[in-house]
């Protein structure tokens, strides 16, 4: 076995174990909104608007993921600068999402809406428990972009090596189509 077919078949083990990973998020997503589908026959379930936040959030991460996507094009041709210029809006991108989720939070809040206590709903709790899976996951996310960005400086990824970018778009863009799955879900199931 020459080196660029251990290469190859190490890239697709990593590949598959990632696809296996997802469809388990897909499996814990699919749970969680199975059960608010059902909650929603509750008598105390009450209904109410999605936070300005979360729209712009969405919005805001499908952006980052058409910026990673720029970075992965731009390593392919060994361009590094514009590499770089990506990850990093891409990283940026990310963050401003967790604060935009917050600021979810913190609008909804301020409408009486509390995740525990006695003044809290079945709905808003299962609103918070998706939104905060799912920024757990995304902290994995961009957990590996930290990485991607630091083995980039390093020098690691070139047009003939990217599997380290290439597998972190891929969680990525998992994690945005995920999100616009869940904001969606939660806009239209009410």
């Amino acid at each position: 076995m020459t080196v660029e077919e251990y290469k190859e078949r190490e890239g697709r083990s990593k590949k598959l174990l990632l696809w296996f990973a997802m469809i388990s998020f897909v499996m814990v997503f699919a749970g969680l909104t199975s059960a608010y589908v059902v909650s929603k026959s509750r008598a105390d379930w009450k209904n109410f608007d999605m936070p300005s936040a979360f729209l712009i959030s969405t919005v805001v991460i499908l952006i980052s993921s058409i910026t990673f996507h720029l970075a992965k094009k731009a390593i392919q041709v060994n361009n590094r600068a514009q590499t770089t210029t990506y990850l990093l809006i891409t990283l940026v991108l990310g963050l401003a999402f967790v604060y935009l989720q917050f600021e979810g939070f913190s609008q909804l809040i301020n409408l009486g809406l509390y995740p525990t206590g006695p003044t809290s709903t079945v709905t808003t709790s299962f609103l918070y428990v998706v939104v905060v899976t799912h920024l757990l996951h995304l902290l994995g996310g961009l957990i590996s972009i930290l990485i991607i960005i630091y083995n980039h400086f390093k020098q690691k990824y070139n047009s003939s090596q990217t599997l380290g970018i290439e597998l972190g778009a891929m969680f990525w863009h998992f994690l945005d189509f995920l999100w616009l799955y869940l904001f969606l879900f939660l806009y239209f199931f009410k």
